[in-house]
């Protein structure tokens, strides 16, 4: 590869000819965007109320008492498709949706690397081993956020649906039994350590919850980093919310064992208010980023199989400048296109290292505008 002159120019280096870049797709309008994305939203809430209907047994399983959580979760499912079909929409983003499902229905991939998928969905979404390098406080503390609202989330929404019920074998137990569809999947005793379980998961889940969200809470008052940059809307209204929703949760339980349902009432309209808030809140706010981080396992797919490509280990592209390795050249190319498609002039710059890229632009602001102050 050819290098460039030490002193950079003030013009973007020409790169060497390399594969063809894809040309840039012509952009969406607004209006466009708006349009498919409200029926992207309007088709999959249609879809949710079908699949309530259907899995309460036409609505004989369904509890009425639950109707404004089943609602919001409605609102919810609009919410999270038009977000999504929003997000997805812009350059940078559909090319890493494409490219991510590329990868991950590529058989070619597969042969290659079949273990690759399942230990990125446990370590990258599951476990996210990428925040304990950051810290192993903020690492423990996501743990309990994460695992806390995935388990309120698998006994709620579906009890919320009408598709989970538990019914009593005598009238007043202490048998029960689970049953999903109408299809009965479990029995237990209410007395001994699965009963407790089972109805104490949501319990389980808000102590977890708690856990995490307050520690983030303390850090976001504590730690100068965080305050600098944090807004109130953005940062800690989603914390407190959850701390809300899991606090209130605990008050029913208490209030049913120790106060004989004194201030239950209440605390379940305080209780629900709060969840439809949040469910509502979700894919406008800092929790779509629930929804976005699948995503970035495609990418980080992409990434791995391009590198074991032919089984000839990694293949990656050298900078221009030092030739030190960069990435892959398909990451690479990849990101070039990003950039065409976003008209930013500076694609040829994906082909240096960072280091040489702050080596460059150093010089070009000795070289053409500091010298034009002296």
């Amino acid at each position: 590869m050819t290098e460039p002159p030490q002193t950079a120019e003030p013009t973007t280096p020409e790169p060497e000819a390399t594969a063809p870049v894809p040309e840039a797709r012509a952009p969406q309008t607004p209006a466009a965007v708006r349009r498919r994305a409200v029926l992207a939203g309007t088709a999959v809430s249609v879809l949710l109320i079908l699949a309530i209907v259907f899995g309460s047994r036409l609505l004989r399983d369904f509890d009425s008492a639950l109707l404004p959580y089943a609602v919001a979760t409605v609102f919810l499912a609009f919410g999270v498709a038009y977000r999504y079909t929003v997000w997805v929409s812009a350059p940078g983003a559909r090319r890493l949706f494409r490219q991510g499902w590329r990868s991950f229905f590529s058989v070619a991939n597969f042969r290659r690397a079949p273990t690759a998928l399942p230990r990125m969905i446990a370590t990258y979404l599951g476990f996210q081993k990428f925040l304990g390098a950051r810290s192993h406080a903020r690492w423990a503390a996501h743990q309990l956020l994460f695992w806390g609202c995935v388990l309120a989330a698998l006994i709620t929404f579906p009890l919320t649906w009408g598709w989970f019920t538990f019914t009593s074998n005598t009238g007043d137990g202490p048998g029960y039994e689970m049953r999903i569809w109408g299809i009965k999947v479990l029995g237990f005793n209410a007395l001994n350590i699965i009963g407790w379980l089972m109805f104490h998961g949501l319990d389980i889940a808000a102590v977890l919850v708690i856990a995490g969200a307050s520690y983030f809470l303390w850090r976001r008052m504590k730690d100068r980093g965080a305050v600098t940059g944090q807004r109130f809307a953005y940062d800690l209204i989603p914390l407190i919310a959850l701390i809300v929703i899991s606090v209130t949760g605990l008050l029913l339980t208490f209030s049913s064992i120790f106060l004989h349902g004194g201030g239950y009432e209440f605390l379940a309209i305080l209780h629900m208010v709060s969840v439809v808030f949040t469910l509502i809140y979700i894919p406008f706010g800092k929790f779509f980023h629930i929804v976005q981080r699948p995503a970035a396992v495609g990418m980080q797919l992409f990434k791995y199989t391009s590198r074991r490509k032919d089984g000839a280990g990694e293949e990656l592209q050298t900078c221009r400048r030092c030739h030190e390795p960069i990435d892959t050249p398909e990451y690479v190319e990849n990101l070039r296109g990003t950039m065409q498609d976003l008209k930013l002039d500076f694609d040829a710059w994906a082909e240096y290292c960072p280091r040489c890229k702050r080596v460059l632009r150093g010089n070009a602001y000795l070289t053409h505008v500091k010298k034009g102050f002296k």
